[in-house]
């Protein structure tokens, strides 16, 4: 697939330095308190994992790369000398965002040669996400599928931005950047996505009550019924890694579409359960497979309708979803 739909500007991001960390926030976010007294690096890196985190997964679209990328972040942050970090959550902001564009880049032939199409790893969200519409936007399958079409500082600037609210000068101190190259990156970014930002319901109760049709019209080989619920030029994305099987494109239009659900309906996986879950900041169908994550589900509705379906069977890409049992909630399977 193609990863940029613009050239990358020349030069990388620089490595953070401790003594400049403090011009990314003027806020106390991150402030560790009096200053005569030392705070405890750990205590202070366990306050900042969220949100770093949640920068590493958007500009990556895998959990288990945003882990390592969180991880590497630590292992840096215990050897700084602390006394110089005026600004903790600036500073590991910092660090967390250069870390990240770096392994995207490095991840770009993988990506260009990867068997079928590619959707994210999913990762179990809280329920009140979607109460940040901006949040629950940046993390949603059809968004990350459009930031993989940016260049990765597209991408960061983009994350920090429209995801964080950063300002433009912060943004340029993480990136070692002009104020103004930053300005035309997210102009660039916000441009490219704005033609290509996905529409869907936003209420959680349509999209439940849609997510739970889609099931029972799938899973009884009701094909009458899934043609009502599929917008006429529906389109569905499934990845299998070339690891699991799944459609090699994208398949389009209401009657393929639902051929195709019925399809594998009809051959479901041993000792199957399905859960409704909050996944990336959406309400999703999670289906296991004797107690492990077999696939995923996450529907995009517009008026009533499904518009877009994102399937993910990729098992490499599942393990995010290991505690569904504990948190999903259950719905049945005839």
């Amino acid at each position: 697939m193609t990863m940029a739909h613009d050239p990358e500007s020349p030069g990388g991001v620089e490595e953070p330095q401790a003594e400049g960390a403090d011009a990314l926030d003027s806020g106390d976010a991150g402030d560790p308190g009096d200053p005569g007294i030392p705070a405890d690096p750990t205590a202070v890196f366990d306050e900042h994992r969220d949100l770093l985190f949640g920068v590493a997964y958007r500009v990556l679209g895998r959990a288990v790369d945003a882990e390592d990328v969180v991880q590497d972040a630590w292992l840096r942050w215990r050897e700084v000398d602390h006394a110089s970090v005026r600004d903790p959550r600036a500073y590991l902001v910092r660090v967390v965002t250069h870390l990240a564009v770096d392994r995207l880049r490095s991840a770009q032939h993988r990506r260009e040669t990867y068997v079928g199409p590619w959707l994210p790893e999913p990762i179990l969200t809280a329920p009140d996400i979607a109460d940040d519409v901006a949040l629950a936007d940046s993390v949603s399958f059809g968004m990350l599928v459009v930031l993989e079409t940016l260049s990765p500082l597209e991408r960061a600037v983009f994350v920090l931005r429209e995801a964080f609210g950063f300002s433009h000068a912060e943004i340029a101190q993480t990136l070692g950047r002009s104020e103004e190259a930053v300005r035309q990156l997210a102009r660039r970014a916000r441009q490219h996505v704005e033609s290509r930002r996905p529409r869907f319901e936003t209420d959680r109760g349509t999209q439940r009550d849609a997510t739970e049709r889609f099931l029972a019209a799938a899973n009884s080989g009701d094909l009458a019924g899934l043609m009502n619920l599929l917008a006429p030029d529906v389109a569905l994305h499934s990845d299998g890694g070339g690891v699991a099987k799944a459609a090699l494109r994208v398949i389009e239009g209401a009657d393929k579409v639902a051929r195709f659900l019925t399809g594998i309906a009809q051959k479901p996986p041993p000792e199957p359960r399905a859960y409704l879950a909050s996944v990336n900041g959406r309400l999703a169908l999670v289906v296991t497979s004797r107690g492990e994550p077999h696939s995923v589900f996450s529907l995009d509705v517009v008026d009533g309708l499904v518009t877009t379906i994102h399937l993910q069977v990729n098992p490499d890409k599942l393990h995010g979803l290991h505690d569904i049992a504990a948190v999903g909630d259950p719905v049945g399977l005839s």
